[in-house]
């Protein structure tokens, strides 16, 4: 898959697409039904299959005080466009000349002028232009005006609710990380470099990975069950803490710690990716550190028994 950057000036070998239109922040099961549509158009006109997204988020600069919001970073996106069959992932920046086109002038510009399209494969909720003025009936006339074909996905759901981004939001907000798998089609992860920190686990006998978590959404507080994958390819099972560590004097920022078991390599400055499985209590402050260890290891076992039953 190749990442290209803007839509100006483009050689001709990256134009021409059937392309599916969106944030696709989390690429869920309701965005890869839109991307199925643009592999089908694909398909049949023998174009490459393109995805068209943003970069900042537009919700970062229409809401810049709103808290962390993304379900995945650059990389993880790139990861799963590419898994879905993509050859062109097209990274619009998200700047001001582009956040003040009219939906007009970006059919035109971008769309027509810019990627030279040929099919365009929008969700029915889509809105597009200053002031999201553009939605997918108004997107299917620019297609006639213009040249290029128009498919919209319906909703896609299970039976009571459309899959959202906001869904899988709300689900790790309230602790529910099958819910947020059920609409990613894969469990949430984070992913991150593992800091330097006060190595306290260590000494206490449970060496943990810290990561940042930047501008993930902030899942609920508190211990999960987790599988983690390091760089060479390897899966370890383990449980983590998301929050600020309460019982620690000058914890501040939240971050995730995941204790992977039976493990006990330097993997400092290495980028790990850690899928939330499941929830197994709320972030707690304890009276010190035995009880903390305690219920550390009874969260240790309990998180064993999800991962590893067989052991």
């Amino acid at each position: 898959m190749r990442i290209v950057n803007g839509w100006k000036g483009l050689a001709e070998s990256d134009r021409g697409a059937a392309v599916a239109l969106g944030n696709f922040d989390g690429v869920h099961r309701g965005h890869q039904s839109v991307i199925a549509l643009a592999a089908k158009a694909a398909g049949v006109m023998k174009a490459p299959l393109g995805v068209i997204s943003f970069e900042p988020h537009p919700r970062r600069i229409f809401q810049p005080n709103a808290p962390s919001f993304r379900l995945m970073n650059a990389e993880q996106q790139a990861r799963a466009l590419a898994g879905l069959g993509v050859d062109i992932f097209y990274v619009l920046p998200f700047n001001p000349e582009l956040a003040q086109m009219t939906d007009h002038e970006f059919a035109v510009q971008v769309l027509q002028e810019g990627l030279g399209v040929r099919n365009v494969a929008v969700g029915f909720d889509i809105s597009f232009g200053k002031d999201r003025t553009g939605s997918p009936e108004i997107m299917a006339r620019y297609g006639q005006e213009l040249g290029f074909g128009v498919s919209v996905a319906q909703a896609v759901g299970d039976g009571t609710s459309k899959f959202s981004s906001t869904g899988v939001r709300e689900a790790l907000r309230d602790g529910r990380p099958e819910a947020a798998a059920a609409i990613l089609g894969r469990p949430f992860a984070l992913e991150g470099m593992v800091e330097h920190g006060r190595q306290l686990g260590r000494t206490l006998g449970f060496p943990t990975a810290n990561v940042a978590l930047r501008d993930y959404v902030l899942p609920r507080f508190g211990v999960y069950a987790t599988r983690t994958r390091l760089p060479d390819g390897r899966e370890i099972a383990g449980v983590a803490n998301i929050g600020v560590n309460p019982t620690i004097d000058g914890e501040i920022a939240p971050r995730l710690e995941v204790w992977l078991f039976d493990f006990d390599e330097d993997i400092y400055d290495q980028v790990i990716e850690t899928d939330l499985v499941a929830f197994l209590r709320d972030e707690a402050k304890f009276d010190g550190l035995d009880p903390m260890v305690a219920q550390i290891r009874t969260d240790a076992a309990q998180a064993r028994a999800l991962l590893l039953p067989e052991i």
